[in-house]
């Protein structure tokens, strides 16, 4: 089941990973985060903004690196946050730590 929270983030996991970003008609910013992981809190809201702001042209995802090992460990990921652009079910930019929404915005230009 994907639940989107009030924030416009959509929470995938394992099992809606397929549908919900690679399968996406939009670009996907996929969160790799975790509840005990504090730079993930940090920039929760400028995920929610973005998220709210940029939907008309980029979908934002979160999944829980814990309770999804299997895509965590497809895509190398070992720090949290990391941050994955896809594009046509590809990885086109990766990124590790929160970032001020200006920095993000930025760092997203050339791949959404």
């Amino acid at each position: 089941m994907t639940s989107t929270r009030t924030t416009g983030v959509v929470t995938v996991t394992d099992e809606t990973f397929q549908r919900e970003v690679l399968e996406s008609g939009l670009p996907v910013l996929v969160e790799f985060t975790a509840s005990w992981c504090p730079p993930c809190r940090m920039i929760a809201p400028v995920l929610a903004e973005v998220a709210r702001e940029e939907a008309h042209r980029l979908k934002v995802v979160e999944l829980d690196v814990d309770a999804n090992p299997g895509t965590t460990t497809a895509y190398g990921v070992l720090s949290m946050p990391t941050l994955m652009v896809f594009r046509d079910g590809e990885p086109v930019r990766s990124m590790v730590g929160a970032r001020p929404k200006r920095r993000l915005l930025e760092e997203l230009a050339d791949v959404i």
